[in-house]
């Protein structure tokens, strides 16, 4: 993997953390996970497996609107597909 594979899932997670129609507590999750990917001292694959436990419970919470919930499964699969 190189060292610009998180970079377009990292754009959307901004997008999403940044839109004030999510709730709050969402918000704070998902910049938590860009801080996760953003970590220079941790390996990819270690950076990869934490943001998609992240990422996996976050969609999983019932307060998470619909829509975006399927913009984190989009980032999900981006991830999985890094992963590999």
């Amino acid at each position: 993997m190189q060292g610009d594979a998180f970079v377009g899932v990292v754009e959307l997670l901004a997008q999403m953390g940044d839109d004030m129609a999510v709730p709050k507590n969402i918000r704070f999750r998902i910049k938590s996970t860009i801080s996760i990917l953003n970590d220079c001292g941790v390996e990819e694959q270690i950076k990869c497996d934490r943001s998609l436990q992240e990422l996996d419970e976050i969609a999983n919470d019932p307060g998470v609107p619909v829509y975006v919930r399927t913009q984190i499964w989009n980032v999900l699969s981006m991830l999985e597909t890094t992963k590999k």
